[in-house]
């Protein structure tokens, strides 16, 4: 099997989805001749033709809005919105159609349809370009909000994403865009949606993470364990519907939790995730549930990013003392 980048899983993807069905259309700017901004659709207006690979003009509501109406009329479509940080124009169109048509139309209608938009930080973009803002989408009723953090989790959940009946913000963490390689097999086989992904198993304590912040709590969790620390990864996703069965299982095995996310703390959805523990697993908890997190203020700009999100050793250090919590209450 090749070793590919995740974009190029994306990319993979994104043809074996338009080789298999001719229902399925991908659409949004500079997608076609240019092959997107980051060369994610490189190709694939060559292979698929423009009536299935299509650039469209510089307008988000439209983009989405033109989703909605193929995928009500029976394709699936498949929309990039360039920049998460140009998202917010396509929130109308994800509020009060695409997540309503099911209930709206008693069934008569779904929305299978995926946008798709690179997200977060560390890539010295300007403003506009870096946000996280995953958990804003996620308190949208009716859709599934998808987050992969490696390149065989991306090939894998945007196949799934494609073909659920129901509409999916599919998430690109672009700092991991080219940051690993891993075995991707062009097989067609989807991962399951509403699943969190156990990547390193642990008995002391639970990391709890999506996305480009996969990367650095692994290393954390190495670093943990060369102390003694066995601290457990779960990589959740699929932010929306929360896979709270195998948070909420990991934690009652550990009694610590530690939840880490690059977007800000405050309305985070890692506050989500600690309420959801307290109200399923209290009584196991041998420390209170930590929240490392970006600061409450815009990402800043290029020189003072990397102090905003969430570092290794920010991470170890949330693991270490929520390890130490009641040692260091006996002090």
């Amino acid at each position: 099997m090749p070793e590919l980048t995740l974009v190029e899983a994306v990319r993979l993807a994104l043809g074996r989805a338009l080789a298999d069905d001719p229902s399925v259309v991908l659409f949004g700017e500079d997608v076609g001749i240019d092959g997107g901004v980051f060369r994610a659709t490189d190709g694939l207006v060559q292979r698929f033709g423009s009536g299935r690979v299509c650039d469209t003009p510089l307008s988000e509501a439209v983009i989405a809005g033109i989703a909605v109406g193929l995928a009500a009329a029976g394709m699936r479509p498949i929309a990039e919105i360039q920049f998460m940080g140009f998202i917010y124009p396509a929130i109308d169109q994800l509020v009060n159609h695409a997540g309503r048509l099911r209930t709206r139309t008693r069934g008569r209608l779904s929305c299978p349809m995926v946008l798709r938009a690179p997200f977060g930080g560390g890539i010295h973009a300007p403003e506009h370009h870096s946000e996280s803002a995953g958990a804003m989408l996620a308190h949208i009723p009716g859709i599934r909000v998808v987050i992969p953090s490696s390149p065989a989790r991306a090939y894998g959940l945007l196949l799934a994403a494609i073909r659920d009946p129901d509409p999916v913000v599919f998430l690109k963490p672009k700092r991991l865009y080219r940051a690993l390689r891993e075995e991707v097999s062009d097989d067609g086989v989807a991962l399951p949606l509403d699943r969190a992904f156990v990547l390193r198993p642990g008995t002391d304590l639970s990391f709890i993470t999506w996305g480009a912040m996969v990367k650095e709590t692994l290393a954390a969790a190495a670093d943990l364990a060369r102390e003694g620390i066995a601290a457990e990864v779960i990589d959740l996703a699929t932010l929306r519907p929360l896979d709270e069965a195998t948070v909420v299982e990991s934690v009652r095995k550990t009694g610590r939790a530690v939840i880490v996310h690059e977007a800000a703390l405050t309305g985070g959805l890692g506050g989500e995730l600690a309420a959801r523990l307290a109200e399923r697993a209290l009584t196991a908890l041998l420390a209170p549930i930590r929240r490392v997190a970006g600061y409450d203020t815009v990402m800043p700009l290029p020189r003072l990013k990397e102090h905003y999100m969430p570092t290794v050793a920010r991470i170890a250090r949330a693991g270490r003392e929520t390890v130490g919590h009641l040692e260091n209450l006996w002090r």
